[in-house]
């Protein structure tokens, strides 16, 4: 069904999909959770049409997925989701880095590798959303760096899908990835020009994050109780 929209509808509408999308991708809506128009319009403050809005844009992204009659159920994460993502990264991210070298803003990867770093206290969660935000920053950086469109569109998709998964694992668990080694590591090799140790310490990088992020991702997924389907897509294959 066509929604009729206005210039303020729509923007409404887009407002509105960016603050639910947020929350989706922080795991403040939790993967597998049931939502409602009316329960999402009383949290957010915002009318059926921005509200349907969104939810169609959220449905198309398969951020959530339609069940009628009953709502909407903020689309789970599986097994097989965490191993596409990681195996599509490692392939292609490492590639995209090694395109990079000597295209790439040593000073502004510096600056958001230090802005992964949070200095003044504030909460864990706010310390966890910030570095989710710059760490992106700091890939997609290198990524557009390589100069080729196509893996721009495909790895900044898989960005947003790893944010989701690091959000999952640190934080439900209330802690904090580390990282500042190989972001440092990278940096020194872009400044030599070292085009193999670029990609090799991007593939190093990758899998490392991996191991760290699945046992976080194990734990919440156990605590929520939600551990078993999650195992369950491996054998499904």
């Amino acid at each position: 069904m066509t929604i009729p929209t206005t210039p303020d509808t729509a923007s409404f509408g887009d407002e509105a999909y960016a603050r639910i999308r947020r929350d989706i991708l922080s795991c403040r809506l939790m993967p597998g959770v049931k939502i409602t128009e009316p329960d999402l319009m009383a949290s957010y403050q915002i009318g059926k049409s921005s509200c349907r809005i969104a939810l169609t844009r959220l449905c198309h992204e398969n951020l959530l997925r339609s069940r009628p009659r009953k709502g909407y159920q903020v689309a789970p994460i599986t097994l097989k989701d965490v191993e596409e993502i990681f195996a599509l990264r490692v392939q292609l991210e490492p590639m995209a880095a090694r395109l990079a070298v000597g295209r790439v803003d040593i000073q502004q990867l510096r600056e958001l590798e230090a802005a992964c770093r949070v200095r003044h206290p504030v909460p864990l969660s706010q310390q966890i959303d910030v570095f989710m935000d710059a760490n992106k920053a700091f890939h997609m950086a290198i990524i557009e760096a390589s100069g080729n469109a196509r893996l721009v569109r495909t790895l900044s998709g898989l960005m947003d899908e790893m944010t989701r998964l690091v959000a999952l694992g640190f934080n439900v668990q209330q802690t904090k990835p580390e990282i500042k080694h190989d972001h440092n590591a990278m940096i020194q090799a872009f400044e030599e020009g070292d085009a193999k140790r670029v990609e090799l310490i991007a593939r190093r990088h990758i899998e490392t994050f991996q191991g760290m992020t699945l046992e976080k991702v194990y734990d919440s997924l156990s605590e929520s109780g939600t551990s078993l389907p999650l195992l369950a897509a491996r054998y499904a294959q």
